[in-house]
């Protein structure tokens, strides 16, 4: 049996409690306001992290530093 799927409702996998690779539940990724950067959220959030509050971002006098945190949403023990 095959069952049909559209893009406008997706079928969910069931989000484990714990981050993969023994990765922690928060992180703050930081970085020069690069593709590099915007790669990195973009990997996290892929894995299943969810964007926590909003960006940061400042002026070292020769690049802009981002910042953006990001949280597991299972259920951390």
């Amino acid at each position: 049996m095959t069952v049909a799927t559209s893009a406008a409702s997706p079928v969910s996998t069931p989000q484990a409690s714990v981050p993969p690779d023994g990765l922690p539940a928060y992180r703050l990724l930081t970085g020069p306001d690069d593709a590099s950067f915007c790669r990195r959220v973009s990997d996290a959030l892929a894995l299943g992290y969810r964007l926590y509050g909003s960006p940061a971002a400042t002026f070292n006098g020769q690049t802009v530093i981002v910042a953006q945190a990001i949280v597991w949403p299972g259920r951390v023990a």
